[in-house]
Formats: C-alpha cells, structure tokens, sequence
C-alpha cells in the first residue's frame, strides 16, 4: 500500500535531538572510529522504514518530535527519538487517553472499512468525475446483469432444458450455431467500424448498448415462439456480439481518460473487479426475484415481461449518465470544432470536461440543427459551387496543405438540401494544417452568419458575377490571415489544459487526401 509522507509546519515546536546540552561536555577523540557524542553510531540507530509497524500510542511521547510523520491505512504515526533509536508511533486516536469511546471507536471502524473498500474498487490516481462514472456503472451492471439472467432462463425453457421431452443434443447444435454465426457478426462488425470506435465513441457505445437491451428483449421472446429458437436466439446473439465487440474496443479509451498518472493498467484492473462484483449484485438480485415468484409458475414465466421495460430503461439511463462523466482528451474533428467555436465567440479554450458537457453522445440527428456545417472529406464535382471550387483548386500552390469551398449536403434528418462548408486536406497535412484549416472554416462560418441574407442571396444564383466572386476570395483570405494569427496562443492553451495535439482523429471519409500536381 502506497504511503504518503508529509512535513508539520511548526518545525519551532520540536527539540532538536542532535543538539549537545550546554551542561556536558565532551572532548572529541583521536581515534576517528569513536563517535564524539558517546552514542551509538547513526548507521546501527536508524532502523525504521516504511514496512515498519508502529507501535501502540502511548500518554506520554517517547521523546522529542521528528517534523515528519507517516500516513498508512487511514491511520497517523509520528517519528520520536528516544536518544538512541528513531521509533514509529501512532499519533490519532487520543494517544493520550486510555478510555474507550464507542462513538470514537465506530467512526474509526467505519473510515477504516471505507479506505478498504475504496483502494479495493478505486485506482490510486485518477480524475475528479471517475467517481461519478463508477456511481452510474453500479446502477447499469446491476440492472443489467439481472436482465441477462432471465433472458437466459427463458431461452432455456425455450429448448425444453428442465422437461423430459427436451432432446440435449438438438438444444446443443441450436446453441452452438447461434453462438458461431454471433461471433462471425462480431467480426464484420468490428472490421468495418474500426475508426468510428475513435471518433465517435460515445455515440458507438451508447447505441450498441440500446441494441444490447433489444437483444435480450428478443431473448427474452424465445419461450414464446420455441419453433423460433435458433432465428431469435442467432439475432440476439448477432446485437450482442457486436455490442460486446464496442465494449471492448471502447474500453481503452475510456480507461486512459481516468488515468492521469500513466496508470492505465490500474485503471483497467480495478474496472474488472468492479464489473464483477456489480454483476454478482445483479445475479443476487435475480436471484431474489426468482425465489419471491417460485411458487406461481405463471408470475414466474410474466415476470420478465413486466420486468424488461423498467430495467432496461434503468440500465440505459446509468450508461448515458456514465458517459457524459467521460471526459475524453483526444482531438477529433468535432470536438476540434467545439473548441474553435469556444475561441471564435467567448475567447478562450474550453476544458475536456467542457466539451464533454457540450459534445453529449453526439446523436447524427443533433448535427442538422447548425446552420453551414463543415465538413473535411472530398470534393463533389456535381456540386452547385463547382465554379467556387475550381476557383480555390486553381489557386493553390506548393506550400498549400489545404483548401475551403461552399458545398451543398443532404441532409438526412431532417431531410433536406443544406450547404455547408467542405475543407479538403492534402496529402501530408500536418495537425497543425488541419487546426488553421478549421479555424478558418468557422470564421468563414461566423462572416456568413453576420450576413446571412446576403450570402444566401448569393450562394442561390445560378451564375456568380466577378465582383462577387472576389468578395468571397477576399473572406476566404482575412479568415485565413486571422486563423494563422491565432495559431501560436491557440495551440499553447490547448495544450496547457490537457489535450492531445499530437494526431486528429478522422474517420475514415475524413481521411479522404488530395495530392498537389505540379505541371
């Protein structure tokens, strides 16, 4: 167990135990292998360590104070020296006192069984809102881990296990089938989703969840349709592989986002025993409703049914909770974008637990509501702007990682032709080339705002004239101009609160590159 080792600040308080009374004195040998002070030398007396156990409190101290004391196990000892040796003794509780305080004795009781529990269940460093994370865990595994017990239970009375005209090797084959074509799910699955588990993690992982509790409602379905058993069960077990597969894939990155000491293995450890103990709970609650509604088959066999809504929307409320406690301190593009916007209007840089509160899960539907969106992807050549983008693309030269240009999107919910903002990037742009890209995209973006009838105007004629032309050029150039002067003091304070500028995460069409041809 790690010990913490603190200094009192009344060092004027403490006799100095090296300090020779006045009243003796000594004459100091020749032999150099004899002390001065007629003691034991310091290498045989100092024989204290950390491992060493303190010994009982006592009412009066064994000699003067040492500035220094030990914190271990929620208790205090205090080093004193007795003239010879250094000895470790314990300082809370009322050394000085011998009587018996229940109250006392209950309340120490109590925070030592809570330090127990905490280094059992806690890692030792870890952000402020892990707890808050920990709290909505419990309540998802619990309710969740119930669930799974009595979808199991019904797709065993769904292959006849428990009666005598149950066939063992047929309910076998149906089991081994639904398991196989689950796990090959879990694999196209994860293949072609690899970089959404990145960008879009919160968003992935809570609609996964939601297909998880759909699967077992579908489990749960089994007893009533037994002819059924090996479709139902194969597509139950297809959403929760693939949820399982999420789960896994995700569970890196959340950890690392609570580690703020290189602890991740920690971390990841003591989430394990977390999941465990919260699923035994589960299983205990299981348990009890089985064995209330043992005696009425019927209850029984209705219970999951009127069980299945409340507990899942529980358990979907716990993980939604959850994950706005996640504060992830990886670049992607929207959270760039969140954080460029903070800077546009307010001027300074949001924290990680700022644009988690701003991100939420991310749902695709809450992306249509912003006006002008941007984009970083390829160029349409059937877009409307095409004569906008030629213009941009024939303008660009060597040094150029990058270039802007109105598009026109569909948007699916709600369903409807927007325009937006399309950034292109080039192959071999750098995180810094993509950071002044966006950054002068939502300039671009707040100049339309200012003006917005005019530029609608604008951007709905069929044939640009030049004048127009070049006052979209000229925006384009002062929006740059602006983003490469905020660059340096922009990426200092990003980097201040915690953010890894190292690499932008984009998905897959995000990663979309053109190359530069010189002819």
């Amino acid at each position: 167990m790690q010990s913490s080792l603190y200094t009192t600040s009344n060092f004027q308080h403490f006799q100095n135990p090296w300090r020779i009374p006045e009243t003796q004195k000594f004459s100091c040998p020749k032999e150099p292998r004899k002390t001065c002070f007629g003691i034991r030398p310091i290498t045989s007396s100092l024989r204290s360590s950390i491992d060493y156990e303190p010994e009982e409190s006592v009412g009066r101290e064994p000699g003067p104070r040492i500035p220094v004391a030990i914190q271990k196990s929620g208790k205090v000892s205090r080093y004193f020296w007795d003239g010879e040796t250094l000895r470790l003794v314990g300082v809370d509780g009322g050394a000085a006192s011998f009587r018996f305080d229940f109250d006392d004795g209950v309340r120490s009781l109590g925070r030592v069984c809570g330090l127990a529990i905490r280094d059992f269940f806690v890692p030792k460093k870890v952000s402020e809102n892990y707890m808050d994370y920990v709290k909505w865990k419990l309540l998802h595994r619990v309710f969740s881990s119930a669930l799974q017990v009595l979808a199991t239970q019904a797709m065993f009375r769904a292959i006849g296990i428990g009666y005598s005209r149950s066939l063992p090797s047929a309910a076998a084959l149906n089991w081994v089938l639904k398991d196989g074509l689950g796990r090959l799910s879990r694999c196209i699955y994860t293949a072609s989703l690899a970089s959404a588990f990145d960008t879009n993690l919160k968003r992935v992982r809570f609609s996964t969840s939601v297909l998880f509790s759909l699967s077992i409602g579908v489990e749960l379905l089994t007893p009533a349709f037994p002819k059924y058993f090996l479709l139902l069960a194969t597509m139950a077990n297809i959403a929760k592989q693939i949820s399982l597969a999420c789960y896994l894939a995700t569970g890196s990155a959340v950890h690392r986002s609570f580690a703020i000491a290189d602890n991740l293995g920690e971390v990841s450890a003591k989430s394990q025993i977390q999941t465990v103990c919260f699923d035994n709970l589960g299983l205990l609650l299981a348990a009890l409703l089985n064995i209330l509604f043992k005696n009425n088959q019927r209850l029984q066999a209705a219970l999951p049914f009127v069980i299945y809504p409340i507990f899942s929307a529980i358990d979907l409320f716990g993980i939604y909770q959850g994950l706005k406690h996640v504060h992830l301190q990886t670049l992607t593009k929207d959270r760039l974008e969140i954080i460029l916007n903070t800077w546009i209007v307010l001027g300074y840089v949001p924290s990680p637990a700022e644009v988690s509160k701003l991100e939420g899960i991310d749902f695709p539907w809450s992306k249509g509501e912003h006006l002008w969106p941007i984009r970083i992807g390829c160029l349409n050549p059937k877009d409307h702007f095409s004569k906008l983008s030629m213009m941009a693309m024939q303008s660009l030269t060597g040094g150029d990682y990058y270039f802007i240009s109105m598009e026109e999107i569909y948007a699916r919910i709600p369903r409807r032709m927007q325009r937006g903002i399309l950034l292109c990037l080039r192959d071999g742009a750098s995180t810094a080339d993509i950071t002044t890209g966006l950054l002068q995209a939502c300039y671009i973006r707040k100049a339309l705002h200012l003006n917005r009838t005019r530029w609608e105007n604008i951007f709905e004629a069929s044939d640009l004239p030049d004048s127009l032309l070049n006052e979209w050029f000229k925006l384009l150039e002062e929006c740059k101009k602006r983003a490469q002067d905020d660059m340096c003091l922009l990426n200092e304070q990003i980097l201040g609160l915690g953010w890894a500028m190292k690499n932008i995460l984009l998905s897959t069409k995000e990663q979309i590159r053109y190359c530069f041809v010189d002819d």
